[in-house]
Order: C-alpha cells, then structure tokens, then sequence
C-alpha cells in the first residue's frame, strides 16, 4: 500500500508530505509578487511621474502594460511549461522577473520604465500558470482544494498589500524600492524550486498558437492606444490608425479561434449567457477595484496632501473587509443562493462607488475610505463566487478553457481599470480644465493645458487660484468616472439577478 502514497512517478513528487507544503509556499511566492507588482505603483505613480517627468499617458502605460502583457500571454505560457516543464519554465520565469524588476528600479525615463515593465510582463506570464499547474501535481483530493485556495487568497492578498508595502517604502526609500523588493524573493525562489518542487510535464502537448497570441495581445495594445491618447489628442492619423489595427487584429483573432483545431481561447462560451455574465462580473470587479484605487489614491496624496504611507493606512480597512467578507462567503452560501449574493454585491459596489463619487476637496478623507470599504465589502463574495460560477455555468468538457478565460478575464480587468477609468478621468479633467472660468487670474489660465493632476499642480506652483482649478477639476473627473462605473455595475447585477436565476456554484450547500 506504500506505493499509493506516492504522487505520479513522472512529475518527481517528494514523499514526504511536510515537503511537498513547503513547496506550497515556494509557489505561493511569486503568486504573491506578481499579484503586488499589480498594484504596488497605485502609490508610486505621483513620485515617479514628477521624477521621470512622464505625462498622463505614459503614466497610465508605465501602471497597465504590464497587466495587458500578462493577460495576452497567459494561456501561452501554460503551453510552453507544459511543453518544457513548469519547475524550468518557474525558475527561468522568477530570473526574468528579477532582472526586469532591476531595470524598472533603474530606469531613468518614462520610455525606459514603461519597457521594463513590458517585459516584466512577459516574465510574470510563466509565474503565474507554473505555480497552479504545479500544485495540481504535487496535491490531490481535499488537499488540492485546500492547496488552491491558499494559492489564490495569496493572488488577492498581494493586490491588496500591494499599495500598503509601496506606502512604507516610499516613506524611507525612492520610488525604485518598490521593485527592487522582487530580487530577493526572486532569488530565493530560484534556489528553492529545484530542492522542493518536481518537474512536471505533459508527453502529449497541443500546437502553439504563437499568431494568436500576438493577434491577442496587439488587438489589447492597439485598443488601449487608441483609448489613451484618443483620450488626450482626440482623433488624430495615429489614434484612427490604432483603431482600425485593433478591430482587424480583433477580427483576425476571433476567425482564427473559430477555425483552430486547438483554439487558444475557445470563444464558443460566449455563446452560454450565464458564463458571459459569470465572466463579466470577475473584470468588473479587476475594472472598478484597480482603477479606483488608482483615482483615490491619487487624490488623498496630491488633493488632501497625505503621504503615501499616510494613504496606504487609510486603505487598511477596505482590506480588512474584503478579506473579512471573502471568508464569510462560504457560509453565506449556505443560506442564500448563489445569485443573490452576486447580484446584492454587485448593488453593495454600486453603493460604495456613488460614496466616492461625492468626495470633493474640502470633503477630506471620509467619502474615499467609506466609499471604497463599501465597494471592497460588495465586490468581495464576487471575488470569491466569481471564479467558481464560471467553471459551473461552462459546460463540463469546456472546463480546462473556461478557467484559462477566468485567470485572462482578471488580468484584463485589473489592467482594463486603470487604463479605460484612467483615460476616461484624464478625458473629463481636460474637459472641465477647459470650462474652468476665464477671470481665475493668470496663474489659473496657466494650468488648462496641463494633462494630469500631477502635472497640474507643478504647473499651478503652489497659487491658491490655480490649484483650485487644478484640484476641482480633478475631483469633478473622479466623481464622473465613480458614477459612471455605478451604473456600469448596477446594469450588470440586473444582468445578474436574471441570467444566473438557478445557477449554483460547487461552493453552495
């Protein structure tokens, strides 16, 4: 009976069980750190904006391609690890994250950062399906549920710590800390794997659809061109030019996957309307949690003037709701149905957001704190509900791709807010700069042209009339942006209440 103890002779499990959780929180590791390098510059962005003297836009770039890269590349990566090995393509991965996490630290220039960021990207793709291909060799039964679970409470821990490591950081170091903190796990992680975690690879592996993927990722890069700078410069060759590559590259992908033995994105979900919904509700919670953090965050540090530790404090309680509300959930489920909860936490969100929509300058910090704790509480069940209804409402021989469309669907709408609310606000900004009163006095005609709030308040150089204008105009950005996502949700949970009517997830009962 010894030899049914033993994982799968290929993979190289260890026999012994405490080695194979200490290879647990091997993979945990970069779980963790690709999740924080997400969201760890919502607070960095003011200080390296004004140091590197990026724009609007390419402040928007330096903070979003590297969730877009990861969402391209995702479903590849999986490929190539099944095709190299997971352990190999792990330890290539964490070295290449560590050596583009050293040249974000360094960069000198907007252009520079936003390149290492890209390729930061690349390197985050094989993190993060390695690790979860890993723990479903190294544990199975009850022990893989258990296993999983720590693996994604860790993804959403580290988007949650993310803002508060940056905000301690920042109070003693550059900006630059903030990735310089990924070497040393990196290289932990690097020493660690091949002593703790077996190779794991498949003997049959399907074609890899290298042109879908580059279909993929240049229909998002395009699009969010187009939406950036369309945005700023209005409809210009090079934004048009932008969007007709994206709708071709679109076109190109959705034909290609249709016609594909082996499809890298098997787009005939879609047609379920329960999954569309189930998937819709997992990127508006990336879309609507990312880009608001990063409109808040901006505005408590450059509109109420807190520090960024100061800042990553107020953000505590939101954290501790969500992760309170994410381990009641469970519970819940066994009192309502699953559709109740979805759609009553998409309405909790929809709350929250309104609450941030109010804040102005002289509200202070209560509308931001109140507004995004609301909108943490709401969006949590969904985070923790989100995932599972996608796999239970795709049908059972579609499971493999439905979860591989769930993990793209997160990237997509962590990087998706900070670059459509992030457009959106920045368009409204510009927009009220312009209505702004022409009597305001000299120094207030002179910040109408600026493109950011950062760059704003350098313009205004401390002139109480000019910062007003600067500062009011902001805030009326953020509050449009809130109420217009209000809506977006509120339209989603009647989508909700109606198409997942009877639908149950494996968590209920």
């Amino acid at each position: 009976m010894k030899g049914m103890t033993m994982s799968r002779p290929h993979a190289g499990s260890p026999a012994r069980a405490d080695r194979r959780w200490f290879g647990l929180a091997v993979l945990a590791l970069p779980t963790l750190l690709v999740s924080m390098d997400l969201s760890v510059l919502v607070l960095a962005l003011p200080t390296l904006s004004r140091d590197l003297g990026a724009t609007g836009v390419e402040a928007l770039w330096i903070t979003d391609i590297y969730g877009f890269v990861i969402a391209g590349l995702l479903i590849v990566m999986g490929v190539v690890g099944d095709r190299i090995g997971r352990r190999r393509l792990l330890v290539v991965g964490a070295l290449g994250f560590g050596v583009t996490s050293l040249l974000a630290a360094v960069s000198t220039s907007a252009d520079m950062l936003i390149l290492a960021r890209a390729l930061q990207g690349v390197a985050g793709a094989t993190l993060m399906p390695s690790t979860l291909a890993l723990i479903r060799t190294l544990f199975t039964g009850r022990e893989r549920t258990f296993a999983i679970s720590i693996w994604a409470t860790c993804f959403s821990v580290g988007a949650v710590l993310g803002p508060l490591v940056a905000g301690v950081l920042l109070a003693r170091f550059d900006w630059g800390s903030v990735f310089l903190i990924n070497l040393p796990l990196m290289a932990l992680l690097v020493i660690a794997a091949p002593l703790l975690l077996p190779e794991s690879k498949e003997e049959v592996v399907p074609p890899l659809d290298v042109l879908g993927a580059g279909l993929l990722v240049c229909t998002m890069l395009a699009g969010v061109y187009s939406v950036k700078h369309g945005a700023r410069e209005g409809l210009t060759s090079a934004v048009v030019a932008a969007m007709l590559i994206a709708v071709v590259s679109a076109g190109a992908f959705v034909r290609r996957q249709n016609a594909a033995t082996h499809p890298l994105l098997n787009l005939s979900l879609f047609r379920v309307p329960a999954f569309s919904v189930s998937l819709m509700t997992n990127v508006t919670l990336g879309l609507c949690m990312a880009g608001i953090y990063l409109l808040t965050a901006q505005f408590l540090q450059l509109v109420v003037g807190l520090s960024a530790l100061q800042t990553a404090l107020l953000m505590l309680p939101q954290t501790a709701l969500l992760i309170m509300a994410s381990l009641i959930t469970g519970r819940l489920t066994r009192r309502f149905p699953v559709t109740s909860i979805i759609g009553g936490g998409l309405v909790l969100a929809a709350a929250g957001l309104m609450i941030v929509a109010q804040a102005e300058p002289s509200s202070g910090v209560v509308p931001i704190v109140l507004g995004t704790s609301v909108m943490a509480l709401g969006f949590a069940p969904v985070g923790v509900l989100g995932p599972d209804l996608i796999l239970s409402t795709a049908p059972a021989e579609s499971a493999g791709a439905a979860a591989a469309l769930s993990e793209t669907g997160n990237e997509l709408g962590n990087a998706g807010g900070i670059a459509v609310l992030g457009s959106a606000s920045m368009a409204v900004y510009q927009w009220r700069l312009g209505d702004a009163p022409s009597d305001g006095g000299a120094a207030a005609n002179a910040v109408v042209s600026s493109r950011s709030l950062e760059e704003g308040l350098r313009l205004a150089d401390g002139r109480s009339e000019a910062t007003s204008v600067v500062v009011d105009s902001y805030a009326s950005a953020m509050s449009f942006v809130a109420t217009g996502a209000a809506i977006a949700v509120l339209a989603l949970a009647a989508a909700a209440f109606i198409l997942l009517r009877g639908v149950e997830g494996s968590t209920q009962g």
